[in-house]
């Protein structure tokens, strides 16, 4: 059950993210996006001591990390 919890956090991360960014993409993208964003995210937020509790904290973590993934490929794909 966990599995499918953190793949529709990630997909709803990948979601906000890429219409925050201005930037959708495929449902199956903003899985992994969200997912990738997910670690980025509890990488670069940990560091700085912030950490997301429950599903609301994940799918924000998710979000910052995804929107900094998504920012970074236009910076470095263009």
């Amino acid at each position: 059950m966990g599995f499918i919890i953190t793949l529709l956090i990630g997909g709803v991360a990948g979601w906000l993210a890429g219409m925050l960014m201005g930037s959708p993409q495929k449902w199956w993208m903003n899985i992994i996006i969200g997912l990738i964003g997910g670690v980025i995210g509890s990488v670069v937020l940990g560091i700085i001591g912030i950490h997301g509790t429950g599903i609301i904290g994940g799918i924000i973590v998710s979000v910052i990390g995804a929107c900094l993934l998504i920012w970074l490929a236009k910076k470095f794909l263009k």
